[in-house]
């Protein structure tokens, strides 16, 4: 299966997060279609059915990608992660 580029998978949880408090504040019909759009493009990429489901495997891939860099970060200063301390 292919991995969804985090920086997509970033915008569309942004854009999530803003129409539902677009949506909690003022109902329109043009931000719950734009907001049912975002949900269903988060699904298939996410390959869930349910958006909640979708949002916290979104958050899990964004979570272990900042870390995976983090180590990458510390291995290309050549501290490999280890403490100095000795």
């Amino acid at each position: 299966m292919l991995e969804p580029d985090p920086k997509v998978v970033r915008e569309l949880l942004t854009r999530y997060a803003s129409l539902r408090i677009a949506q909690a504040e003022r109902e329109r019909p043009e931000a719950a279609r734009e907001l049912a759009d975002v949900s269903y493009t988060l699904c298939v990429m996410m390959a869930t059915t349910g958006v909640h489901d979708a949002v916290a495997k979104a958050d899990a891939l964004l979570l272990a990608k900042g870390r995976a860099q983090e180590v990458g970060a510390l291995d290309a200063e050549g501290e490999g992660g280890l403490s100095l301390a000795v």
